[in-house]
């Protein structure tokens, strides 16, 4: 959907009920989209179908707003992490946050068209990118995290998870991540 559109308060409510349903749904089956039936989720959400399709008229439509409310997220978990934890720890909770993002919304991904894809990224992308550079900046602050690393060579890293087959998502996830944080640790001083 184009810019936020000002919206009846009772319209507002049955779209966040859409989405919530609609999340709940994919998170139920391990993000596989094919299983994501709309009529389901207009009934979870207690809307009728002509309310659904009035905000969301195509599925995609519906797994982009899911998109946007899961990169909302994460982008939000960003100061509260930094503020309960040291900022290597806070990074690598956040990857653990957007790993598990990932494991569940890998058909969701995959389910929006490219085009449709490449705008929603366009939208995002630089307020993600924004979150990561506040984690990155204070652990480079505490002398934790390399100083020639930035957001965008750690999203490279990141596009690895993309590569790892659903079948060995649980043994690898971990390993590749701890992987990744050692990467980006500060050299310690010889």
């Amino acid at each position: 959907m184009p810019a936020r559109v000002r919206r009846r308060a009772d319209a507002e409510v049955n779209r966040a009920r859409i989405v919530d349903a609609a999340r709940a749904a994919l998170a139920g089956s391990n993000g596989a989209v094919d299983e994501l039936r709309l009529q389901a989720v207009a009934g979870a959400a207690g809307v009728g179908q002509g309310t659904l399709y009035r905000h969301f008229p195509t599925r995609e439509h519906l797994l982009a707003e899911v998109y946007r409310h899961e990169m909302d997220e994460l982008v939000a978990d960003v100061p509260a992490l930094l503020a309960d934890y040291a900022p290597l720890e806070a990074l690598r909770r956040w990857f653990d946050r957007l790993a598990e993002y990932a494991r569940v919304k890998r058909g969701v991904m995959a389910a929006i068209e490219a085009s449709a894809w490449l705008d929603l990224y366009a939208d995002q992308h630089v307020r993600l990118d924004d979150a990561l550079g506040e984690l990155l900046d204070q652990g480079r602050r505490a002398g934790e995290l390399r100083a020639d690393v930035d957001a965008t060579d750690v999203i490279l890293l990141l596009g690895a998870l993309s590569r790892i087959p659903a079948s060995e998502w649980d043994a690898r996830v971990g390993t590749v991540l701890a992987v990744m944080v050692e990467g980006l640790r500060a050299p310690r001083p010889r």
